[in-house]
């Protein structure tokens, strides 16, 4: 879809109160009037814990529905709630991408008792001991559901790791022995090799493990009637399961359903090589962007915008990025805490907002607050969006040439009257440049929407340039007046 833009809808903070579902499908009308065209949706699916985000996976075929670890409904709501949001956002004409953990299992309803030998940490093939027996928090019958939906049940073979011998209550990285038992290949080399991440590791080499991924991937899509998945932690799942278990889910859903995985890794030579290895089959959230946007916040004057751009996924893959300023995983506190600065966030939601290319991804933290607390940044938003979807079209000429002061045009299309703009970024003193945006604009008094120039403006000469201006640490977007 032109001008897309996803919402990523929750944040960390959010209360356990159940509520999330119920206030999507009141906003969904107001999501779509901002220029909202999909939102990701958190894990909807049972947790270890009613509190859980829902990245504790229990079990993947509960939305909500069956009494489980002291719950019917999760941290978000009940199915029939989902349910009925999603057929809002549908209505509004919003997609819906549910975020899909399938990298572990935690939650166990009983324990077994099987082989393992402990590693280092630090490096995964590294043996720390002989083969010895643990109790592992591994078997899965999920008593509240029963065969609803899957008659499959977990055991300690369907793992290749996990993380707690609970005969001792000793915590650490422990590799599952038997037959065929070892780290996946084709995942991330860090820690030696970065295949297990937490609780029990699901084994993608173990062929009903598979084929049980592939049943539900094909099941919760069609149940709720998705358009599409967030995938999450794919650094550490089998590469050749997931663009298989894309093929299963598109034989069903067909080819358009839509696909973004999250690959954490700020080197941009690992995500050009996942996206080889899976035949460009997922887009991912362009992580090298957001760390410059992080980097840039941090430095201020003394980071170079002239390398904004360089390695980043919206680059050299411009139609397999997902761009985003923050998100849950960055946001302060989490985990990979990287939470770009308060005063950079409308220069960096300006830039993935209004260039040609990328599919960014506004943080709900962002755009509605954290913890309760109201976001700062939701004017600037709402201008940008509406801005995207205004005069965000045509041809894009780049101008990052100098150090502190870069910007960019959008030359407008006649599909779009009025479309056009012009884009400045400074992170030192004020800046000026000149600009093209097209002789078809030329003799036009363009303004600065955002607030920054309030009653200037700037006539477009006969070669369709002109100077435009922005103030020291600040956005300015400039756009064909009226």
């Amino acid at each position: 879809m032109e001008n897309g833009v996803m919402m990523q809808y929750f944040e960390w903070n959010l209360p356990n109160d159940g509520a999330l579902w119920r206030r999507l499908k009141g906003d969904a009308s107001h999501l779509r009037q901002v220029g909202v065209t999909s939102v990701w949706i958190p894990p909807a699916y049972k947790a270890d814990e009613q509190q859980d985000e829902g990245y504790a996976t229990y079990d993947l075929y509960d939305l909500g529905e069956f009494d489980q670890k002291g719950t019917v409904r999760t941290k978000y709501g009940t199915r029939a709630e989902l349910q009925e949001a999603i057929a809002e956002l549908h209505r509004c004409g919003i997609s819906v991408y549910l975020d899909a953990v399938m990298n572990h299992k935690t939650g166990a309803d009983y324990t077994e008792r099987f082989t393992v030998r402990e590693v280092d940490p630090s490096d995964r093939e590294h043996l720390l001991s002989g083969p010895y027996e643990i109790e592992g928090c591994t078997g899965f019958d999920f008593p509240g559901r029963g065969d609803r939906y899957s008659g499959f049940k977990w055991h300690w073979y369907h793992f290749t790791g996990t993380d707690l011998n609970a005969a001792n209550g000793k915590k650490g990285i422990y590799l599952i022995q038997g037959e065929g038992k070892a780290w996946s290949e084709g995942v991330d080399d860090e820690n030696g090799n970065y295949d297990f991440l937490m609780f029990n590791d699901l084994d993608f080499d173990h062929p009903d493990v598979v084929a049980e991924m592939e049943r539900w991937g094909v099941w919760v899509a069609r149940e709720l009637d998705l358009d599409g998945m967030r995938l999450d932690a794919l650094k550490h799942i089998e590469d050749r399961f997931i663009a298989g278990f894309m093929d299963a889910v598109r034989r069903e859903r067909g080819e358009a359903f839509y696909a973004v995985g999250e690959y954490w890794k700020d080197g941009f030579e690992a995500l050009e090589k996942y996206l080889d290895v899976v035949g460009h089959k997922v887009n991912l959230f362009d992580v090298p962007l957001h760390y410059k946007l992080f980097e840039a916040s941090q430095k201020g004057r003394d980071y170079d915008l002239t390398n904004l751009l360089d390695q980043t996924l919206v680059t050299v893959y411009p139609t397999l990025a997902v761009t985003f300023v923050d998100n849950h995983d960055s946001q302060r506190g989490s985990s990979l805490e990287s939470q770009v600065k308060a005063w950079f966030k409308p220069l960096a939601y300006g830039l993935i907002l209004l260039m040609q290319e990328g599919y960014p991804c506004v943080f709900f933290g962002d755009y509605y607050g954290t913890g309760g607390q109201p976001s700062p940044h939701r004017v600037i938003l709402d201008i940008l969006l509406d801005a995207r979807r205004r005069f965000a079209h045509g041809e894009q000429k780049e101008y990052f040439d100098h150090p502190n002061t870069v910007g960019f045009t959008r030359l407008g299309d006649g599909e779009h009257p009025g479309s056009g703009l012009a884009a400045l970024l400074s992170n030192g003193e004020d800046g000026e440049k000149r600009m093209e945006v097209g002789q078809a604009h030329k003799g036009e008094q363009w303004v600065e929407i955002t607030g920054s120039f309030p009653g200037e403006q700037i006539a477009v000469g006969d070669d369709g340039r002109a100077v435009f201006r922005v103030h020291g640490g600040k956005l300015a977007v400039w756009v064909p007046k009226g």
